[in-house]
């Protein structure tokens, strides 16, 4: 029995809203009950930055507490190419794509830094999340999604290149399907051969 063209654009646009990823409006943390630094987690401690300003960008004027320790102050320059990983524990295609963005870590070591921002979630949440992913690279906590709205943006996963001087290169809105594709957009948008 066939439904009609309602039911198929109902299917289509279900289809399409999986596809390109979560949204803000999808959050289902709770808010934060306790500090980042009181989680013990395997994150390593944000890098130190250099006490460079940062060029002008669409990034907001933000220090954010990192998990691990440190912090990941956005007016300041990182100093190398920085590849920030927008995500979520409630985010589907967020829990698909980190062990990538680990792998993306991993391959880079001092090259290019890599930086999570655990967006619009629960302290909790995120630290159980990091530990089943076996992520270990480091993590911000940005509950209030300062980031991700700085950079006019209401949809996870999101990453952000970065030059060295803390300008932003590059976008990219959604998943990132393999390691291959974050090897080329870091040399397309960074300019580093991993």
């Amino acid at each position: 029995m066939s439904r009609g063209p309602r039911a198929l654009v109902a299917v289509l646009a279900v289809g399409l809203a999986l596809l390109t990823g979560c949204t803000s409006d999808d959050a289902q943390a709770d808010p934060p009950t306790q500090a980042v630094a009181d989680v013990a987690t395997d994150l390593e401690p944000c890098p130190a930055q250099p006490d460079t300003p940062a060029a002008p960008s669409d990034l907001p004027a933000v220090a954010i507490e990192c998990f691990g320790g440190g912090t990941l102050d956005l007016t300041k320059a990182p100093g190398v190419p920085t590849v920030l990983n927008l995500w979520a524990s409630w985010c589907g295609p967020c829990r698909e794509e980190l062990p990538l963005v680990q792998e993306l870590a991993e391959v880079a070591g001092e090259q290019v830094r890599v930086v999570g921002v655990i967006t619009q979630d629960g302290i909790p949440q995120a630290a159980s999340f990091a530990a089943d992913a076996g992520v270990t690279f480091p993590g911000a906590f940005d509950g209030t999604a300062e980031v991700m709205t700085g950079l006019g943006v209401k949809n996870l996963p999101l990453t952000a290149f970065l030059a060295a001087d803390g300008s932003v290169a590059f976008v990219k809105v959604g998943p990132v399907r393999s390691l291959e594709e974050f090897r080329e957009l870091v040399s397309t948008h960074l300019g580093v051969q991993l």
